[in-house]
């Protein structure tokens, strides 16, 4: 059998790999199927480039281009942003369990995955032409709700394979390559916008095609594998499709507390990101038009430091068999580049928050991957479960904006407003929710 569609059956489970997972029942759970074989370079290479391609089609609009349409379509209401970008991400709420199910019980000659990164990508693109196209704002958030819940179901179809195929002693390596994927992309994704901004179609089109090619070329060349096999699974039901919002906290407590901690990590993030590009040009004074070119440079600056967290982070993860230490790593980084950017009126202050910040999310979100492809219930729901664990960052994508667009306005000074504020909150809820999966989780070392 070729490493590039590994399946149950391989014993290469190293004895030192076994002791990241206690025997809690959630783990129990998860060893009594065989073990994983390993992937082999070139499959973990392709997951890399459609990890990419899901992330540069999402967060250049996220980043930058719903910025744009409100500069040129309402100008000087940034306040829009949030509420569009909270609007999608609580419609994508709603409809994420039932992706996960109708995902994990679909049965085809392609498998259970694939059909699903192809037509993520399909309602994604549609979602960018009618944002670049919009005559209002109204219509851009109706185009950023499909955008955003397209690019978000080909994601979440890259991360259930994943799920589904890797090995626990390789988890922490290929969510430090995967991960830093997800780093580099958006900056790439702005310097691609930038070149183009004299064109806002463009803006939007060129990103999403990029990722639309990527997306489809990794099923293409390293197909998932038929699913018919698996059988036809459990019925959806109306008690199964109200189930697949929630989970038993009392049976899987470690599940419980990791998706806690990374809710309030993730609104701590999502307070200190999503203004950033209004957030530059009120610190250097620019218009917002000129920020993408600051952004650019400060992000390119920050890959280096995303680089080296994801790396180190997934890499030590796995060689010093802990988890939960760089949780909480990540955290206090986060803290240090939240205080740096909340006192910064000047581009060298900037540049050494962002890549505090920087390297901090990428340590985050490698290891707690790790963690939570460690404690999935149950595997045969995998793909129920990581939209479960999506909540945890969907929720504070969708609230944290909104929230964030009225302490904004707190203490504000005619258009001058109150980021310090802002910034300082991110960074109290971030070490809150390291805190949380340090002292909690007990299943994973």
């Amino acid at each position: 059998m070729k490493n590039n569609d590994p399946s149950p059956g391989s014993t290469d489970v190293s004895p030192a790999a076994a002791h990241f997972v206690n025997d809690t029942k959630a783990s129990a759970q998860a060893g009594s199927e065989p073990p994983l074989g390993r992937v082999s370079g070139g499959y973990i290479f392709w997951l890399m480039l459609a990890s990419f391609g899901a992330s540069i089609a999402m967060m250049v609009p996220l980043s930058y281009g719903i910025a744009l349409r409100i500069s040129e379509l309402a100008p000087g209401h940034e306040e829009v942003l949030g509420f569009i970008t909270g609007t999608a991400q609580a419609v994508f709420l709603v409809i994420s369990p039932l992706v996960g199910m109708w995902s994990d019980r679909t049965r085809s000659r392609w498998g259970r995955r694939t059909p699903f990164i192809f037509l993520g990508t399909a309602i994604g693109l549609a979602g960018l032409v009618l944002m670049g196209l919009a005559p209002n704002l109204l219509v851009v958030g109706a185009g950023w709700v499909l955008g955003m819940s397209g690019w978000s179901i080909s994601g979440a179809a890259i991360q259930n394979i994943q799920a589904d195929k890797l090995p626990e002693q390789q988890r922490g390596k290929v969510s430090a390559l995967t991960g830093l994927m997800t780093q580099i992309a958006p900056v790439l994704g702005i310097g691609v916008a930038y070149a183009v901004s004299s064109n806002t179609m463009l803006v939007f089109v060129v990103p999403g095609a990029i990722g639309a090619v990527l997306l489809a070329l990794f099923p293409v060349l390293k197909p998932e594998g038929s699913s018919r096999d698996l059988g036809q699974g459990s019925k959806v039901t109306a008690r199964s499709v109200f189930g697949s919002y929630g989970f038993n906290i009392r049976k899987y407590p470690d599940f419980a507390w990791n998706w806690l901690g990374r809710f309030v990590f993730f609104i701590g993030l999502y307070f200190n990101t999503t203004f950033g590009t209004f957030f530059y040009a009120q610190r250097l004074a620019l218009p917002v038009k000129e920020v993408a070119g600051v952004v650019a440079t400060i992000g390119m600056l920050g890959v280096v430091a995303a680089a080296g967290g994801a790396l180190l982070g997934g890499f030590l993860s796995d060689k010093l068999q802990r988890r939960r230490l760089f949780v909480v790593i990540a955290a206090f980084l986060f803290v240090a580049g939240a205080i740096a950017e909340a006192t910064a009126w000047s581009l060298p202050q900037l540049i050494l928050g962002a890549v505090f910040m920087q390297l901090a999310i990428a340590v985050f979100a490698t290891v707690d991957q790790a963690i939570i492809f460690a404690i999935i219930p149950e595997r045969s729901e995998t793909g129920r479960y990581m939209a479960i664990v999506a909540f945890a960052q969907k929720i504070p994508s969708a609230v944290a904006p909104l929230l964030a667009s009225v302490v904004i306005t707190i203490g504000a000074l005619g258009d001058t407003k109150n980021y310090t504020l802002l910034y300082l909150l991110g960074a109290s809820l971030a070490l809150i929710g390291g805190l949380i999966i340090l002292l909690k989780v007990k299943g994973v070392r």
